[in-house]
């Protein structure tokens, strides 16, 4: 063989060994791999999928399932252990739930951290009515029963100048255990405590009305009728109006910012929050400064430092870490319209990220 020949050959080798090099890089599992089953928030579903796609993206070996039950059927199957090891819920663990979830983790290894905030739009379908300002107190009496049709006094008198019909208003809940249906309630007792004197709770407390599960039903049940009025996360509201709520003087549209800004005036719930890991926050419903929202939902992820099968400790902590990342909260902004955690609360649930699997 003349040497122009054997350098070409050489030359195609080193070619072929290189593409199959690149070839098998591109192939394989990047970062953690296995199957990842987490369950909750309707809420955070938008957020989820976004996550989800983006973390299966980077560690190709992995698989992240997320099932949309409702934040207290999340709750339940994560208490209950099984295939769900980690939940996604709107409302954090209660007094009677805690010792169930820590006894599912073992003494100091429950974990519970903000993760998602997001403003709660109240939404309505009312033909010829396209916007809608509400005050606490008007809003507490449509969802008691109180005030039954669009053209009532109060309800003219936060609308001056709209041409509301007489058609009957048809409040919309949640038929489901829910943490959306938590924050909502907890709006209106803490905003218009005069009326709505049921307390704050996931199960809606009463019978009247029309009601669907989950984010999606309740969604559906609105869009299906002329006079509804229900709430939902606001990135599940396109289609329908979305009310303007009276915080100080004025009428505010839910905004990421707004949730924000009010989540800033927060304060932690000194019975529902357990150091080291568990975290859990009293939302501020009253604000006076217009640059606030006060109709939001704090959702959390709850989750264990340790399993026992150590590829499902490896799995959360990086699912954990990508969703708490800068990252994961901009995707999680720019495709569900969440607020981005403020910097303070990130730093301070660190530790508790760290601690899984150490």
């Amino acid at each position: 063989m003349n040497r122009k020949w054997w350098l070409v050959l050489a030359a195609s080798a080193v070619l072929a060994l290189t593409a199959a090099a690149c070839g098998s890089s591109n192939n394989s599992s990047s970062g953690v791999s296995g199957d990842l089953a987490g369950a909750g928030s309707s809420a955070q579903q938008a957020a989820q999928e976004a996550w989800t796609a983006k973390f299966e993206d980077q560690n190709s070996g992995a698989t992240i399932s997320y099932d949309p039950i409702g934040s207290g059927g999340g709750r339940d199957q994560f208490i209950a252990g099984g295939k769900t090891s980690f939940a996604g819920s709107d409302s954090p663990f209660d007094t009677t739930e805690l010792p169930k979830a820590t006894q599912r983790c073992a003494p100091g290894q429950l974990i519970q951290i903000p993760n998602y905030i997001s403003p709660i739009a109240i939404i309505f379908n009312l033909s010829g009515v396209d916007s809608l300002q509400l005050s606490p107190e008007t809003t507490a009496k449509i969802f008691k029963g109180e005030i039954t049709t669009w053209n009532d006094p109060a309800i003219k008198a936060d609308n001056p100048g709209v041409n509301l019909p007489s058609t009957k208003i048809t409040p919309v809940h949640r038929s489901d255990e829910s943490g959306t249906t938590a924050n909502f309630t907890d709006y209106l007792h803490g905003a218009a405590p005069s009326v709505w004197t049921f307390d704050p709770d996931s199960t809606w407390p009463l019978k009247t009305g029309e009601s669907g599960a989950q984010t999606s039903g309740m969604v559906q049940a609105v869009k299906a009728g002329d006079g509804t009025i229900g709430y939902a996360d606001n990135s599940q509201a396109q289609g329908l109006g979305v009310a303007k709520v009276k915080v100080g003087n004025t009428f505010v549209a839910p905004s990421a910012q707004g949730a924000t800004n009010d989540f800033d005036q927060s304060q932690k719930d000194p019975e529902l929050t357990k150091p080291p890991y568990v975290f859990a926050y009293k939302v501020q419903r009253t604000p006076t400064d217009p640059s606030s929202y006060p109709v939001l939902l704090v959702s959390y992820l709850m989750g264990c430092t340790k399993y026992s099968d150590d590829t499902q400790t490896k799995l959360v902590k990086a699912y954990f870490t990508y969703i708490e990342s800068s990252e994961g909260q901009q995707v999680a902004a720019q495709n569900a319209g969440s607020a981005v955690l403020p910097p303070g609360i990130s730093k301070e649930v660190q530790p508790a990220i760290a601690a899984i699997g150490s």
